[in-house]
């Protein structure tokens, strides 16, 4: 019995040993066949948001989710969107420009007081410092006092020497507001000696009862008083009749010298020739700007540690949530996001654009997605000879003066950011003739733009669309009194009641929502979008200067101000 079962098992080891070359055949068959199918197969896709720094050299970091293929595709041609026009607005034919002084402001003789003279010393680039004369000729006039043509700021990060006189043309700025305010190029002398003006300071948005009380004491005692660091120190919100006041300097009185006019002039007929229409883009993408932001495009260890180094020029800044502000939509969009923004509302490849900036951080690199999206790329630099930039090249301010009225001609004008060229571009627009000005919703394109691989290009450019209904520069699109006046010149801005009743009369052949004959129709977010955008959206100075001084802005108390803070104010950055 004993030796059946020895038999029994040696039989069964047998059977087993001959499996073993089998088995093992199979196995290396199988490993083959899969490493076969390693090699042919293509290799994952990796998807990522972040902007590709090529010229960093660094390793981009990317998403190691499980591979999908990417639905994401720009159409080759573009194509027009069809519903609307994209070089108009659909309202702007009721809507006018209105600047005239009513019958109840006095004439300036009637008003202005011997012995007062006012100056001011502006702040920043040529946006910010036109911000500061304008609301300068408003203040002389609340002081019933002389103006003195305004000192532009020579000091600033752009160390730009021009004179007032070098930029805009000031004999047409005395003449124009001559009704308005008494304004004289020098102090006059007495007794052989000109008079020196006391220094002084005001809290920014300082509003009319503001000035009576920190400064016209003063002006009446010293006679001549110079206000320093002059840029949005007045009040969004005043009398009707000084809105307009405000209007008629900025629109109507700052007109630039005839060589800037002429040689803007030139660089629009030569967009003009190159097609029917054109696009201005202005550009902030500054290396600077992007480390005032506390932004992160995507650039790796270095570009922390470039923009980080910048960064510290600047001591009262304090550190930023990169993902939070892009969250909030306070980081300006990259060249590509632009062009896809542009793309998505229907601009064809073949649109001539206009790029107004300064140095691009990251240079041509940058650049390649806009340019891969519209080929037709302009700026001064390109479509003008050296020899005609000349003049200007060495002038900061003039070189700003030629983009600037290369944007304002555009048919249509769209900005990255929210800094005082856009701001002041988009108010003078809506007042001649609501031109079509796009301020990306960033807050919501944000996150389009983040989750974009996985949408079609169909449901991309339709939410696009959508999210930017109400930041077209249609009129209405903010209510008046919200956002900066330079912005939103609400009260210089007339609606032709009769044409506009005789359009409303009209019957609807399209039922209540026809699109040719409504009001602009806003994203159900963007009342909310545009509340947050006021808050958010302040001057950048402001957040700086800190919660310790925001409640001088409207103060009337002349007891309890304290010293106001010569800490850098970073006003150079947002100025064009």
């Amino acid at each position: 019995m004993a030796t059946h079962r020895r038999r029994h098992r040696h039989h069964s080891y047998n059977r087993f040993r001959l499996l073993i070359p089998a088995i093992s055949a199979i196995s290396g068959s199988i490993l083959i066949v899969y490493a076969l199918i390693s090699l042919l197969a293509p290799s994952p896709v990796h998807h990522h948001h972040l902007l590709r720094r090529t010229e960093l050299n660094e390793t981009v970091v990317v998403d190691d989710s499980p591979a999908v293929a990417s639905v994401f595709k720009v159409p080759i041609g573009g194509g027009m969107v069809s519903d609307r026009s994209l070089w108009s607005t659909r309202m702007s034919k009721y809507y006018f420009g209105c600047s005239n002084a009513s019958n109840k402001f006095p004439k300036v003789e009637t008003v202005t007081y011997p012995n007062r003279y006012l100056l001011i010393a502006t702040s920043g680039g040529l946006n910010q410092q036109r911000t500061g004369i304008t609301d300068a000729v408003v203040a002389a006039r609340i002081l019933n006092a002389t103006l003195v043509v305004p000192k532009l700021d020579q000091k600033s990060f752009w160390k730009d020497s021009s004179t007032f006189s070098e930029i805009f043309d000031v004999d047409w700025f005395i003449s124009h507001l001559s009704k308005d305010v008494k304004v004289i190029k020098e102090l006059p002398q007495k007794g052989g000696k000109g008079l020196v003006p006391y220094r002084m300071r005001v809290p920014r948005k300082c509003n009319e009862r503001c000035y009576q009380i920190r400064v016209l004491p003063v002006i009446i005692k010293k006679k001549a008083v110079q206000l320093g660091k002059f840029d949005y120190r007045l009040s969004n919100k005043l009398d009707t009749d000084l809105q307009k006041l405000r209007c008629r300097v900025n629109y109507h009185a700052l007109k630039f010298t005839d060589p800037i006019i002429e040689m803007g002039q030139r660089l629009v007929n030569r967009m003009r020739k190159m097609g029917k229409h054109y696009v201005a883009l202005h550009l902030r993408f500054e290396p600077d700007m992007l480390a005032f932001s506390g932004c992160y495009y995507g650039g790796g260890e270095k570009e922390r540690r470039e923009l980080g180094k910048i960064r510290k020029r600047w001591k009262t800044l304090h550190s930023n949530n990169p993902d939070k502000e892009r969250r909030q939509g306070r980081c300006p969009l990259t060249p590509e996001e632009v062009g896809l923004m542009l793309r998505a509302l229907g601009y064809n490849k073949d649109v001539h654009l206009y790029v107004a900036s300064g140095e691009v951080y990251g240079g041509d690199d940058t650049l390649a997605p806009l340019r891969a999206l519209f080929p037709n790329i302009h700026s001064k630099d390109t479509i003008a000879t050296k020899q005609e930039l000349e003049p200007f090249s060495a002038f900061s301010s003039r070189m700003a003066a030629l983009d600037f009225i290369v944007c304002d001609e555009s048919d249509v004008f769209v900005t990255n950011n929210n800094g005082n060229m856009a701001k002041i571009l988009a108010g003078r627009r809506r007042y001649f003739g609501h031109k079509p000005t796009i301020r990306p919703n960033a807050k919501k394109l944000y996150r389009l733009f983040l989750n974009r691989e996985n949408m079609t290009w169909g449901e991309f450019s339709s939410r696009v669309r959508t999210h930017q209904r109400g930041f077209m520069g249609e009129p209405k699109e903010v209510r008046p009194g919200r956002g900066e006046f330079h912005e939103n010149p609400a009260a210089c801005i007339c609606e032709d009641i009769e044409a506009k009743s005789k359009l409303d009369a009209l019957p609807r052949k399209f039922g209540k929502n026809n699109a040719d004959v409504d009001e602009p129709a806003v994203d159900q977010d963007t009342e909310t979008e545009s509340t947050e955008s006021e808050l958010s959206d302040q001057d950048e100075d402001d957040d700086l200067l800190g919660a310790q001084f925001q409640h001088l802005v409207n103060d009337t108390s002349v007891d309890n101000d304290p010293l106001i803070s010569d800490s850098p104010e970073l006003e150079e950055l947002l100025s064009d």
